[in-house]
């Protein structure tokens, strides 16, 4: 759980729906201890923002998922969080046995309904399934060619 490079100031997360399911861990430990949340976690030095989400995702869930566009961003003057909203590519969920004590495909309704799903979790995944685009990658060219996913914004 703990990186001698992680940077405390950077986390990320993915909100990752697949035939009507969102993939939700139930936290160990923190505030978050006992709640059902959208996996994620924090970025380690000299790691994107997105292969921070498809790591954290590995390690915690076992599941292959390919961060798409931005659905949220939360900042203080100390740190951000990015929400990405993230597509299924390959895997069997299941818990990590360390961070989180279960891993489950939970109907969206049933998670927008649960006492045990915190309100940052069902917002995040409100947002998934508000059929709006996020903010999406654009590529840009610099000077030794194109540059992608360092640009977000609206299309």
């Amino acid at each position: 759980m703990e990186h001698e490079n992680t940077n405390w100031g950077q986390s990320v997360t993915g909100v990752v729906i697949r035939d009507g399911k969102v993939l939700l861990a139930r936290h160990t430990y923190g505030a978050g201890k006992g709640l059902l949340i959208v996996p994620g976690g924090y970025v380690e030095h000299g790691e994107t923002p997105q292969d921070a989400v498809k790591r954290e995702f590995m390690e915690e869930t076992g599941v292959v998922v390919e961060p798409k566009e931005i659905l949220a961003i939360r900042f203080s003057s100390r740190d951000w969080y990015i929400a990405f909203a993230a597509e299924y590519v390959s895997g069997e969920a299941h818990s990590d046995g360390d961070e989180n004590s279960e891993v489950v495909w939970m109907d969206v309704n049933e998670a927008m309904e649960r006492e045990d799903v915190p309100d940052l979790t069902k917002k995040l995944v409100a947002c998934a399934l508000a059929g709006k685009p996020g903010l999406e990658p654009i590529t840009f060219s610099g000077r030794s060619g194109p540059i992608e996913n360092s640009l977000y914004g609206v299309k």
